[in-house]
């Protein structure tokens, strides 16, 4: 990961901190990217364009066909499409301001943008699924056979290719950032793969079998799966701004990397969090009292550079310890 640029502060420069067993190490800082190489901020803006684009040309061709099926499923696909629209261009929003670089009022960055339009975009998902709620209500207690379900297959069809292309970009992109934003987007559009599906399902039910009920039917099918994803979303929003711990896997994994070296007797205090593609690992290492303070720095690097190794968009800072120094501990099971 790239050093970040030094953000002054008013006044005259501090002076030099007083390194010491006991001394706090920040051992790498927010790159001016947001913590991901150039190439990776790229894929996430392009993806965020590729999918408002893949948005609006789906609520041209979907409107078209809704006026001429007045199908209440395709409806559904035509509103999903219009939020993802929505969510979409906040996420856009989102992710160029999560990719700014720290500054003096933000220094651990901006990424929380991203969890923040995340709950934007659960609450867009929860909107359109109420909506349907009521037009699938509407049309269950008022039947109507579907008209013109060549232009409905052709349509979903044609919707189908677009988000497959774009879901597997987006993957490819969360692959390489991280991103909650891409991923939560993707989550919209893996859904509409299965939606445009269901909806073709539908329009043959209702116009070749004589089953008009399958229309609104597969309407509400659509709305609880799209609730469902919502709150997938929103979660995993709210773990991040509340500075969930990662996983226990992955805190396991941070324990393994770091007794594994040789001077380290021990650890405790192991603290993390996430923010956009950025992780922040905090802890108190235990080694010799009567090692020197330069091994102790070394020691310390040597550490850092193990974790960097497999979290290259980390934020690490230890404190080095004593072993058998007696203090107040806040390790959590």
């Amino acid at each position: 990961m790239s050093d970040t640029k030094d953000i002054p502060e008013d006044g005259p420069e501090p002076a030099p901190e007083v390194a010491g067993a006991a001394t706090a190490t920040q051992a790498a800082t927010v790159a001016a990217t947001g913590g991901l190489d150039g190439q990776a901020a790229r894929l996430m803006r392009f993806a965020t364009y590729a999918s408002v684009a893949v948005a609006l040309v789906l609520i041209g061709v979907k409107f078209a066909a809704w006026t001429m099926t007045e199908s209440v499923s395709l409806l559904s696909t035509l509103i999903d499409s219009m939020l993802d629209a929505v969510a979409s261009i906040i996420n856009l929003i989102a992710v160029h301001h999560a990719l700014q670089p720290a500054d003096r009022e933000h220094r651990f960055g901006h990424g929380k943008a991203e969890p923040l339009a995340g709950l934007a975009q659960a609450a867009f998902i929860c909107g359109s699924a109420a909506f349907l709620l009521l037009e699938a209500g509407d049309r269950l207690v008022h039947p109507k056979i579907v008209g013109n379900t060549d232009i409905g297959y052709a349509v979903m069809v044609i919707s189908m290719v677009l988000t497959i292309g774009l879901v597997l970009f987006q993957r490819y992109v969360v692959r390489r950032s991280g991103s909650l934003a891409v991923s939560a987007d993707s989550l919209h559009y893996q859904t509409d793969v299965m939606i445009n599906a269901s909806v073709i399902a539908s329009l043959y039910i209702s116009s070749e079998l004589g089953f008009p009920l399958a229309d609104p039917l597969f309407a509400v099918a659509i709305a609880a799966y799209i609730v469902i994803g919502a709150l997938s979303i929103g979660r995993q929003a709210l773990d991040i701004l509340m500075d969930k711990e990662l996983a226990d896997e992955e805190r396991a994994r941070i324990r393994e990397i770091v007794t594994r070296h040789a001077d380290v007797i021990g650890m405790h205090d192991l603290r993390t969090r996430s923010s956009g593609a950025n992780v922040f690992i905090q802890m108190h290492l235990e080694m010799d009292p009567e090692m020197t303070l330069l091994h102790a720095h070394e020691v310390t690097d040597a550490v850092t550079a193990d974790l960097m190794a497999v979290y290259p968009n980390a934020e690490i800072i230890i404190h080095e310890d004593p072993d058998g120094l007696e203090e107040d501990r806040q390790e959590f099971k």
